[in-house]
């Protein structure tokens, strides 16, 4: 998970922030849910996580065009770790 993409969502659903985690709760290759809303408003701020296709549902086609998911289509080979 891409840190950019974290930072714009440290607050919950009511608006509150949120506390700092000590250690991140995520590991590179994890998966994770984001309400539709969410990542929208990640994609207009240029900080969208990538999109798994296969898992992603398809009413999602009702308010994003495909082209835009398609550009941020995750690719699993560009999170190999170098080191």
């Amino acid at each position: 998970m891409a840190r950019e993409s974290d930072e714009s969502t440290e607050s919950n659903a009511l608006g509150t922030d949120l506390e700092p985690c000590s250690t991140d709760p995520l590991d590179p290759g994890d998966r994770w849910c984001l309400c539709l809303g969410r990542w929208v408003e990640a994609v207009e701020e240029g900080v969208a996580p990538p999109v798994v296709l296969e898992a992603t549902n398809e009413a999602v086609l009702e308010e994003v065009p495909f082209s835009t998911l398609v550009a941020h289509e995750y690719d699993g080979d560009a999170d190999v770790a170098v080191g």
